[in-house]
Formats: C-alpha cells, structure tokens, sequence
C-alpha cells in the first residue's frame, strides 16, 4: 500500500512538472507555390492565447502577373482580417501544439532555436509545414522582397 502512494505521489509530480510554458512572441511566415499560396500570422500572449490566421489560395498557377496580384491579396487579407483573430488555447508539450484533446499538431516550437513552424491543413492535400519568423510587429506584408 505504501508503495502505491509512493507510486501516485511521483506520478503527480512529474505531471506538475511536465506542464510547458507556450512562448510568448509574433512570427509570420509565407508558402508559395504554383498549386498553393499562403500567408500566416501566429501571436502567443504572455497568459498562453493564441491568435493564428493563414488565408490561402489554390491553383494559382505558374504566371507571374497572377501569382503577383494573389500575393498582394492574401497579404492585405492578412493585414486587414488581424484584428477580427480570435484567441484560442491550445495544449502545448514543450514542442506541439495541439488543438485541446486533439491529435494533429497545429504547430511546433524548438526552443533551443526559438524557431515556430505553422502546420496548415488545406482539404485533402497533405499538410503544409511553414517555418514561420519571428518579428517585432507583423509587416504589411509577409512575403519576402
């Protein structure tokens, strides 16, 4: 019997002790490709709520002019929705974020890097991975010059 409470006793410690402080910070990111653009915002605040936006658009296609016009579109969609991003919680292991009681990672953090990467999952397509920026104050527009 004393054995078992010895047991539950570190059983409760390690599991107040593996609960992990989301980071606090802004990071943006682009993916841009011919079949798939997107254009993302992730802000943790200091109490762990989190704000993510990644419009995106399909089958773009290959021709300049075009995938110009989208990029400008899907940024100013950006810039424009921000202030409308609810804040969600999310569990967080010290490296995934999941949805609460969810399974698929929405993103993941590597601390010794503090570098973020935003899991974005568009219809049947596999997941797009988008290593993600860290920033001062989200530009007007994401996409690199």
């Amino acid at each position: 019997m004393r054995g078992r409470a010895v047991v539950l006793t570190l059983l409760f410690l390690l599991s107040a002790c593996s609960r992990h402080t989301p980071p606090v910070g802004k990071w943006e990111g682009t993916y841009d490709t011919a079949e798939t653009m997107v254009a993302a915002r992730v802000e943790i605040d200091s109490a762990g709520a989190i704000r993510i936006s990644a419009p995106n658009a399909e089958g773009i296609g290959d021709k300049e002019d075009a995938r110009a016009a989208m990029r400008d579109t899907l940024a100013t969609g950006l810039a424009t929705g921000w202030d409308e991003v609810t804040p969600r919680v999310m569990e967080f292991d010290g490296h995934t974020f999941r949805k609460p009681r969810g399974i698929a990672p929405q993103m993941f953090w590597s601390d010794p890097q503090k570098k973020m990467v935003l899991v974005v999952y568009i219809g049947k397509q596999p997941a797009i991975h988008i290593p993600m920026r860290g920033v001062d104050d989200f530009s007007e527009n994401p996409w690199p010059q």
